[in-house]
């Protein structure tokens, strides 16, 4: 297998003349990476796929959810169920390849190579995408409540969510058909940068605005409140979601660094050993952001509840 995941995971043999020093740096124990198993990403990729898949059908069953906030999750879900199914479709694809039940020309074999990348592709800058505009939507939700409506309409919240399914799918394109080009990884690379200190900037002014709620009560020498207790609450949830986000995410970006500034160096190589544990990372997170984002909502959670029951 030749394709963009097989030289991220072993980019030293992009350049064969190179390999040898690749190998000598990889040959430490502790450079061996992780060996986990097909059945545990196939279990977390399930998981992703179900918990998604009863949001996705929540927020279509219960007109209440029906607005811009709830269709960017919903949207959210579904990349994350991308990343899952794509997850579960290249491990059974080699899985079969591998004994023999599969038998297929080589030709067809990397055809399939390329969709199933494309997919993978295509949901990592999707969920990216997503969990920028859903923290743009919750900022406008809080700094600007009274004109969230009129700023967030439902044209604009289409358009958007369009927008970024087609920019997807054309980047995953490019990225199939130029993999091998390192202007393409520091585009990826440049992109999920971008959306890191977008995330960061916003939930820290959020994450600013609890912490003067805080003060401004206790400065009115008033008991504990339901509101001081939310705005702590909120100030927390939003800490965990940026959390989340660079622990899960961070390690395979930073993979994706080292491919393009030291390939070929012997701390480099053995970092790049540990890419499927990168993946998982990445599985992870698909696991839990809709217990971040979507469970947290009592009505939704009334609604996936009745889903889960089959009470259409």
């Amino acid at each position: 297998r030749r394709g963009p995941l097989c030289l991220l995971r072993e980019p030293w043999n992009a350049s064969e003349g190179n390999q040898s020093n690749a190998t000598v740096g990889a040959s430490s124990s502790w450079c061996q990476g992780l060996d986990i198993p097909n059945e545990l990403f196939l279990a977390l990729g399930l998981v992703s796929l179900v918990e998604n898949l009863l949001v996705v059908a929540a927020i279509l069953k219960n007109k209440n959810l029906h607005s811009p906030t709830y269709y960017f999750i919903c949207c959210l879900a579904v990349s994350d169920m991308l990343v899952s199914i794509s997850n579960l479709a290249e491990m059974l694809f080699m899985l079969l390849l591998e004994h023999g039940v599969l038998v297929m020309r080589p030709s067809i074999v990397h055809h399939m190579d390329s969709v199933i990348d494309m997919l993978i592709c295509s949901s990592v800058v999707s969920s990216l995408s997503f969990l920028g505009v859903i923290a743009v939507d919750r900022y406008i939700t809080i700094f600007y409540a009274l004109r969230y409506h009129s700023i967030m309409t439902l044209q604009r919240a289409v358009v958007t969510m369009a927008s970024i399914w087609l920019a997807s799918t054309v980047s995953s394109t490019v990225l199939i058909t130029y993999y091998c080009s390192y202007t393409i990884l520091l585009c990826l690379i440049g992109f999920f940068l971008f959306m890191l200190v977008l995330m960061l900037v916003l939930y820290i002014h959020m994450f600013t605005l609890a912490r003067h709620h805080l003060h401004s009560i206790s400065s009115q020498q008033k008991p504990p409140t339901a509101h001081r207790g939310g705005s702590l609450k909120g100030a927390v949830t939003l800490t965990i979601l940026l959390g989340v986000f660079f622990i899960c995410w961070g390690p395979f970006f930073f993979h994706l660094i080292l491919i393009v500034t030291c390939p070929t160096n012997p701390f480099c190589t053995c970092f790049f050993s540990y890419f499927n544990l990168f993946l998982i990372l990445i599985i992870c997170n698909s696991v839990i952001d809709p217990l971040i984002y979507a469970f947290r909502s009592q009505e939704l959670r009334r609604t996936l509840r009745e889903v889960a029951m089959c009470s259409w």
